[in-house]
């Protein structure tokens, strides 16, 4: 039997563990509380992907048209983006286990993407100055985000984790539908406001920061205490059944998801619209994300976190249907959007949480960076998939064959659901 510290886990929130609950308790509340700190690293992602959407919906124009680069050396700029962050996920997910400090390189992340703003102004037209700040950049993004995601997991019921991230990726997702219309406002009332996009970008980016620096109370989880974390511990971490399963079954779905970039351009060929309009549909996919992210959050807690994200999933299917409709006009674009919000707001918090709740507590930030770089290399993969595809075959037999593909992915991913993820024993709560 499991002896339960009645008080500890009491502690992590006002609601008590469901795990603990028999059949005559009452049932769990509607609406879980949330921990402040999971706010506060809200707030922070708010106020950062304000400032940093503000410079990637101007980004292409700002070195294409503006700098006049040459498209070899944009293509050269934008793979930085993948490449970096997917490399430094890694090394900030081990290094923030092995200090023990999560808070301390998360905040090193922002601060140095922040930094990087002035960097861009300082770069000028400069192709080598461009490609290491942008480079710099991505890496603050790549460092931050395990520890982050860890901060959240480790102040959080295992029974709640969905709803926490939702409501994290939700304020997340408020960030990136701000940022591209402040950018848009600017250039509206100032002609090439590159300049005061970069500054403005820059002090909101220090809010965020200040944020984290300020609020972020995170020391309870900063012990030397806990077990020794080392490299091929991190790696072994694919020895867990359902953490294992969790990768294979996200990278397969991942391999088989069209990237926006490319749907994007699907619907503006569907429906026709003037290409001015073409970064307004970053803004409404993640106004839409921001609007379900919680409620997906917390049906994921309350009926399957799997589950849901094999919906989300099927939602992307509808997206694929969608994009390709014939006799398309501003409904189905719409519609396209709306799909695609649900889409993210059912998968990506959804899962950060079922990794977080398969991983042990002191590997936590290793785990998470495992599986996103996973994904993130396979949804790489599926792009350059996507663009061979698209010239091979044509743009409708494309998007049919990725959506077979993700047919065939679902089904796998139903094979091979992870066990314990969902409610997890007493003991996971313990040891975290």
């Amino acid at each position: 039997m499991y002896s339960i510290d009645w008080a500890r886990l009491l502690s992590r929130s006002p609601s008590g563990p469901a795990e603990s609950r028999d059949a005559s308790s009452p049932s769990p509340p509607a609406r879980p509380r949330i921990h402040r700190i999971v706010w506060y690293l809200g707030i922070t992602s708010f106020f950062t992907d304000v400032s940093s959407e503000m410079v990637s919906s101007i980004l292409p124009i700002y070195l294409v048209l503006y700098l006049r680069l040459s498209p070899v050396a944009f293509g050269a700029i934008d793979g930085l983006y993948q490449g970096f962050a997917a490399i430094a996920r890694l090394a900030g997910g081990y290094v923030a286990d092995r200090w023990r400090n999560h808070k301390a390189v998360a905040a090193f992340g922002y601060a140095l993407s922040a930094a990087c703003r002035v960097g861009l102004l300082a770069a000028g037209n400069a192709w080598g100055l461009l490609a290491a700040t942008i480079a710099i950049d991505r890496t603050g993004k790549g460092i931050r985000t395990a520890p982050r995601d860890t901060m959240i997991s480790l102040n959080t019921e295992r029974e709640n984790l969905a709803s926490a991230f939702g409501v994290h990726r939700a304020l997340d997702a408020a960030g990136a539908t701000l940022g591209p219309l402040i950018a848009f406002l600017l250039f509206s009332f100032m002609s090439n406001a590159f300049d005061a996009i970069f500054v403005v970008s820059f002090c909101v980016a220090v809010i965020g920061v200040g944020v984290i620096v300020f609020f972020v109370d995170n020391s309870k989880h900063t012990t030397t205490e806990a077990p020794h974390v080392s490299l091929a511990g991190s790696i072994g971490l694919l020895r867990i059944p359902a953490f294992r399963n969790l990768c294979l079954a996200g990278t397969a779905l991942s391999l088989a998801t069209v990237s926006d970039s490319f749907i994007f351009l699907t619907l503006q060929r569907t429906v026709a619209f003037g290409a001015q309009y073409f970064p307004l549909l970053y803004v409404g996919v993640a106004a839409f994300n921001s609007m379900f992210a919680v409620p997906m959050g917390r049906l994921a807690d309350r009926h399957g976190r799997w589950r849901t994200f094999i919906v989300g999933h099927a939602v992307l299917f509808l997206v694929y249907l969608t994009v390709i409709a014939p006799f398309a006009g501003m409904p189905t674009l719409i519609v396209a959007l709306l799909l695609s919000g649900v889409y993210y707001a059912a998968t990506d918090g959804v899962l950060a949480a079922s990794a977080s709740a398969a991983l042990p507590a002191h590997l936590t930030g290793s785990g998470l960076a495992l599986i996103a770089t996973l994904t993130n290399i396979a949804r790489l993969l599926g792009s350059i998939l996507f663009g061979a595809a698209w010239q091979w075959l044509g743009l409708t037999n494309a998007v049919l064959l990725f959506a077979g593909g993700l047919v065939v992915a679902v089904m796998m991913a139903a094979i091979v659901r992870p066990r314990g993820i969902i409610w997890p024993p007493i003991a996971r709560l313990e040891e975290s």
